[in-house]
Order: C-alpha cells, then structure tokens, then sequence
C-alpha cells in the first residue's frame, strides 16, 4: 500500500509538472526601462534607429525570434506598426539599428523601423517578441497581420517591452 500511494505521488507530480506551460521571453533593453520614456535617438526627432533589445528564457528548441513594434495610441484604425522583422537569430542580442533578419512592411508601406513621432500626447510602442520553432518562409512585403498569421502555431514563447514617447519639439 505504502509504494502505491508513493507511486500515485510520483505520477501526479509528473502529470503537474508536464502541464507547466514555458515561461514568458523576458525583453529588456539597454536604452530605456519598461513603461519609462525611449530616448529621443529613436524617433523621427532623432537618428530613427531601432533600439537594443536583449531577448533571455528563450526556449531551447527555437528556431528563430520575431519582433513587432506596435503604437495602439495612433490615432489610426488598428494602431500604428513601427517595425516587424523575424528570422532573427536566437542568440538574444538585437543591437541597435538592428538591420539582420528579415524586414518586414511598416504602417508606411515600407521595410524596416521607423521611429516614434505621435502628432500629439504620450503614446505606448510596444515591441513584441516571439520565439518561433521554426524560420518563416514569407515575402518581405509582409505586414503585420500577415506576419501575425505566418506565426500562428508556431509560437513557443513571447514577452514585451513597452517604453513612452511624447514629441519633445526642437
């Protein structure tokens, strides 16, 4: 009685573990804290280029990072996409004016970043992280909602960082 009882621990322990889902990417970056102001360098009233960001807890078995910059404040529908790019590397390091891995189409219609530059306010630029199992085969007229769907199903793990900008003027 004594081993079975032992045994049901040990098998419901196991079951428990198995279903811990993975944790979270944590992003962070040398440039600016989460939910604190990005720094004028990044922005249209800047040099325009992309941020560090550090990616760690990245699942061993990811193939590959994405990133989506993403402004819900914009005074558009849907928000304001800044930056989308995937196939990245799963090293963790994004440097600044990060131009590796595959750049996709802003909310301007064209690749690559493009830099904060709200008309009026604070607004909240989120950048998005995923590890992803595998590398995504898709065209780099790609935007988000298309990057979105390439992902899907292929998610291991994402995380966020979120900094504030308002126009500081000349």
């Amino acid at each position: 009685m004594k081993k079975l009882i032992v045994l049901c621990a040990v098998v419901a322990a196991y079951i428990s573990i198995s279903f811990i889902p993975k944790g979270d990417l944590v992003v962070t970056s040398n440039s600016f804290k989460h939910n604190q102001d990005i720094p004028r360098k990044y922005s249209c009233e800047g040099e325009n280029i992309s941020p560090d960001l550090h990616i760690s807890n990245i699942p061993a078995e990811a193939k590959s990072l994405a990133i989506v910059m993403h402004d819900p404040d914009a005074q558009m529908k849907g928000g304001f996409t800044h930056w989308i790019v995937w196939n990245i590397s799963t090293d963790g390091l994004i440097p600044e004016n990060f131009q590796g891995g595959k750049q996709g189409m802003n909310s301007r219609k064209k690749n690559g970043y493009i830099g904060m530059c709200p008309p009026t306010g604070t607004h909240h630029y989120h950048f998005t992280v995923y590890a992803l199992d595998t590398q995504l085969d898709i065209v780099d007229k790609t935007d988000k909602a298309g990057l979105e769907g390439a992902m899907t199903g292929h998610i291991l793990a994402k995380g966020e960082l979120t900094g504030l900008y308002k126009k500081r003027g000349k």
